[in-house]
């Protein structure tokens, strides 16, 4: 399910987010702001095994989980914070 989110959204952000999560609703202001497009998958409308793929995948067990994919590599971001760090544009 986790590959498959990867590969469907290809060239976008991918966000993973939770209910009532400031840090998410951050991270998606800033991409917004920047004019990047990404996608929203919360895991509170998916099923839980999803989040299990993602925290066994990154070892990262909060909200929100940032992906980059709009190149070639898959790159994981991390949550807000490294995403405010991130080279966003390069």
């Amino acid at each position: 399910m986790f590959t498959d989110l990867l590969e469907q959204h290809q060239g976008n952000f991918l966000v993973f987010t939770g209910r009532f999560c400031g840090y998410c609703t951050a991270a998606k202001r800033l991409l917004t702001q920047k004019e990047l497009p990404f996608v929203e998958i919360s895991f509170d409308e998916n099923p839980a095994d999803l989040r299990d793929e993602v925290v066994q995948a990154t070892m990262h067990r909060t909200v929100p989980v940032i992906f980059d994919i709009r190149g070639e590599e898959r790159i994981f971001v991390g949550g807000f914070d490294e995403l405010s760090k991130y080279p966003i544009n390069g």
